[in-house]
């Protein structure tokens, strides 16, 4: 559901495949999903919740690179890693930073703060509404 004030930051089509693996489409890219053998599915690519932190782990990493740029500042080897964990009834990320030798510990600090604010964090910092409806049956 779009209004007039809306912006549009991302959009995807998923066409539903054999079992469990799914075809995603976003702009010219096609790659797919899929479930674990384990869980039913042929692992013909990374799960849902895979997928989530991998978005979440490339927004850190571009925004940091992005900066890091900015400031002059060396930060490889780079790289961020994630875990989605469940607690109780309750979901948390946890999201570790790795950099070469060259960075500091104020420019760490720095780069922690930054991380905190990336688009793709704070998009899962708030809850995220998701509005879901039919679309219209074409006629045949």
């Amino acid at each position: 559901m779009t209004t007039h004030d809306s912006t549009l930051l991302a959009a995807a089509v998923v066409e539903s495949q054999a079992g469990y693996t799914q075809s995603i489409r976003t702009g010219k890219h096609h790659f797919h999903a899929d479930e674990p053998a384990a869980l039913g599915g042929a692992d013909q690519g990374p799960a849902p919740y895979q997928l989530l932190v991998g978005s979440l782990g490339a927004c850190t990493a571009i925004t940091l690179k992005m900066y890091a740029a900015r400031k002059g500042w060396e930060l490889n080897p780079f790289t961020v890693k994630l875990k989605l964990l469940r607690e109780n009834d309750v979901e948390r990320v946890e999201r570790v930073l790795s950099v070469g030798p060259a960075v500091t510990e104020e420019q760490k600090a720095r780069l922690l703060e930054i991380a905190a604010k990336t688009p793709v964090t704070l998009t899962l910092s708030r809850a995220l509404r998701i509005d879901t409806t039919f679309a219209p049956t074409s006629s045949p």
